[in-house]
């Protein structure tokens, strides 16, 4: 009966609901846990900056001038009332102002700091008393606004003359208290919100670094992985052909074409596991023989020639990622009967080059990016091997060959201690 299912069919079944419950599980904690490090991390965010109405609440210090002028212990009110208004208004322009870096360097909020020291000289030399502690409004309003190498002058000269025009109306006390007060809070509030901005700035380059570091190794991870996948596929649909191929007339030929297939597929699972774990590492060795494998099951000669030194094992990847792209493309694009790998190392420099002698075009390995002598270097793999070369102090160079075919060749540095981190 079609509907009838197996105990083998039952405990598949079984075995994928349970494999489906672990992934929901596994799902649901992955949640959870960002949601608690999004609380840790919002815990430490500084909140909103800092605006205008943080020195707000320090105009209560002119709430004794506001009394006199309230039970009319001051002569001439209604010029202390604007005296009081027009400070107020001034003393508010400047110090919302201050919080944004273009309003606070501007000409107009400069001006209007020198008009709120007119404004506040002419209330303490015509009143004195409680008007004399507007000169430490004044002091957090040139603290706000005055950042950077001038503040230390002007917070100085403000000060002299604070305690000046203190002493004259009230006398020594009260002028070294006025000048102290004033000191005080134009440096204070400096440095307060001097910190908070460089805090903020400094968050803000953090999280732009980070930012950066992720779009680095996201596409570190997608050329990895471009790489491991299409060398990969392309072998397995080479030696699918020929099993195909072989199968009517060599049933032995196509069983080891297949025994090839699945030893590509399980290898294929191990280099994309160390891929994702970031611990891969290439061989150069491994990538020739897997190369001279895949030439052979696509009808290539191979033919394979080292010389020189013994290699680093970084210079090694590297090169091994280049035969392995190459030898793809060779596989896929050439119509090729011949390639040629050859490795010759010196003193300072390595030079592989892979050669070929399919039709001479690009095939389908145009591009739109250049090596270093301007030949053409095509597709997202030879691309992104020409980035991972350049990164590491070498060059690669693609296009065709002068008596036909096409030609990859990769230079780098023989010492790792010459190549610089490829990303």
């Amino acid at each position: 009966m079609t509907g009838w299912r197996g105990p083998l069919d039952r405990g598949a079944a079984r075995q994928r609901a349970r494999e489906r419950w672990r992934e929901r599980r596994e799902c649901v904690r992955t949640a959870r846990r960002a949601r608690r490090e999004g609380g840790k991390s919002g815990a430490g965010h500084p909140g909103p900056p800092p605006t205008g109405f943080t020195l707000l609440p320090w105009l209560l210090l002119g709430m004794g001038a506001f009394s006199n002028v309230i039970q009319g212990d001051t002569p001439n009110p209604w010029i202390g009332a604007l005296g009081l208004l027009a400070f107020n208004s001034l003393y508010v322009h400047v110090t919302f102002r201050a919080f944004d870096r273009a309003k606070r360097e501007s000409v107009s909020t400069r001006v209007a700091l020198g008009l709120l020291g007119l404004v506040t000289t002419g209330l303490a030399l015509g009143y004195g008393g409680n008007w004399l502690m507007f000169f430490p409004l004044l002091g957090l309003a040139t603290g706000a606004t005055l950042r950077g190498p001038w503040l230390g002058r002007a917070g100085l000269l403000l000060t002299l003359y604070a305690g000046a025009i203190s002493w004259l109306r009230a006398g020594w006390d009260e002028g070294t208290s006025i000048a102290y007060a004033t000191f005080l809070s134009s440096m204070v509030t400096a440095a307060i919100l001097g910190l908070s901005e460089a805090v903020r700035e400094l968050r803000a380059a953090r999280e732009e670094l980070a930012r950066r570091a992720v779009e680095k190794e996201r596409l570190r991870f997608s050329r990895d992985l471009h790489d491991l996948l299409g060398h990969t596929l392309s072998v397995v649909v080479v030696k699918s052909e020929a099993a195909r191929r072989l199968a009517s007339r060599d049933l032995d030929a196509a069983l080891t074409q297949i025994a090839d297939i699945e030893t590509v597929g399980r290898q294929a699972l191990t280099e994309i596991r160390e891929a994702v774990t970031g611990y891969r590492e290439g061989s150069l060795a491994t990538e020739l023989t897997r190369a001279r494998s895949a030439l052979s099951a696509a009808s290539v000669r191979p033919v394979v020639r080292q010389s020189g030194t013994p290699l680093d094992p970084e210079t090694e990847a590297l090169l091994g990622w280049v035969v392995r792209e190459a030898v793809t493309n060779v596989v896929r694009h050439s119509d090729a009967t011949r390639c040629e790998i050859t490795v010759e190392s010196a003193a300072e420099r390595v030079r592989l080059t892979v050669t070929d002698n399919g039709t001479g075009a690009s095939d389908g390995r145009d591009g739109d990016a250049c090596g270093d002598e301007g030949t053409v270097i095509g597709g997202t793999g030879l691309k992104g091997l020409t980035e991972r070369l350049a990164a590491a102090g070498g060059s690669l160079t693609a296009g065709a060959s002068p008596h036909g075919g096409f030609t990859v060749t990769a230079v780098l540095p023989v010492s790792a201690d010459e190549l610089t981190p490829a990303g």
